[in-house]
């Protein structure tokens, strides 16, 4: 079980990422004015705990380092939890850390996220697609700190774009001397799409394991692995590596994008008792009663 100085830790800088989303974006609806995500990110206008996080980040997400975790958390031994007791489980993590209570608010972005799409008229699937896209977060309480649970992804095993977030942190990164993996395809092909890629590990890669093999719709499978990677969805760049698949199942990662990155000033849920009937048809829809992590 994870010690409360690292959840304490990963749990406070994670707040800092997520207040930076949400200064970023608080302004704008989910009908949405398309803003740069990096203007403040690469003006450096950001919390000193965010660029040491992503510094880390950057640093030590290796390829080996990615299969390594891959292997670790893919046998999903983690335990038996139903979708809506991960979701009660995580937003109930609370702990004092430098001077004051953080909570890790997941339930309260999910449903703010949900209910969006549902005003909106989206389709069931990407509603489920929304209430669930992060509780991969349960890494948090499996003693893994913040730099492997949040933050934007990348792929590894080839070269580190400079439309990341503080590419210069990538220069400490071992990959980035190695001459197998610090070439623009590295050890991939063009075109060959992201389903042969590895990628930064992650809530995302996470919660994409867990799902897999449950019969998801393949929207909802690549919204969940793939939603963290700006680089690409942003500023238009891995193109290289994507193929048609990839190219057709953006399109939705872009809709989703839009509730997650600009929904900050959606109204929150007021009685969650009024809208539990209609979320625990929509998971009994989609899951068993229990799931493996």
């Amino acid at each position: 079980m994870v010690d409360a100085v690292t959840l304490s830790s990963a749990v406070y800088d994670t707040k800092q990422w997520e207040d930076f989303l949400k200064t970023r974006y608080g302004p704008y609806k989910s009908s949405k004015e398309t803003k740069h995500f990096y203007e403040d990110i690469k003006a450096e206008k950001t919390h000193p705990t965010v660029v040491a996080f992503l510094q880390e980040n950057h640093e030590k997400q290796t390829y080996d380092y990615v299969q390594g975790m891959k292997e670790k958390y893919g046998k999903l031994d983690q335990g038996e939890f139903s979708i809506w007791e991960m979701l009660m489980r995580l937003d109930e993590i609370k702990v004092n850390s430098r001077g004051g209570d953080v909570q890790l608010q997941q339930k309260e972005h999910a449903f703010q996220m949900a209910e969006s799409m549902r005003r909106e008229g989206q389709p069931r699937w990407l509603i489920m697609t929304a209430l669930i896209h992060d509780l991969g977060k349960y890494l948090y309480l499996l003693g893994e700190k913040q730099w492997t649970v949040v933050g934007e992804i990348f792929p590894v095993g080839c070269q580190f774009s400079k439309e990341i977030a503080y590419p210069h942190f990538f220069d400490n990164n071992p990959d980035s001397k190695n001459e197998k993996f610090n070439t623009k395809l590295g050890i991939y092909k063009p075109h060959c799409g992201l389903e042969n890629v590895s990628f930064s590990f992650g809530h995302d890669e996470y919660m994409y394991m867990v799902c897999k093999n449950l019969g998801l719709p393949k929207e909802t499978l690549y919204i969940l692995r793939y939603h963290s990677f700006y680089s690409c969805l942003l500023e238009g760049d891995y193109t290289y590596l994507l193929n048609d698949n990839d190219i057709e199942m953006m399109k939705w990662v872009k809709v989703f994008l839009q509730y997650d990155l600009f929904s900050f000033t959606e109204p929150l849920p007021v009685n969650l008792d009024e809208l539990k009937p209609f979320y625990d048809e929509l998971i009994a829809e989609y899951f068993p009663e229990k799931i493996r992590w």
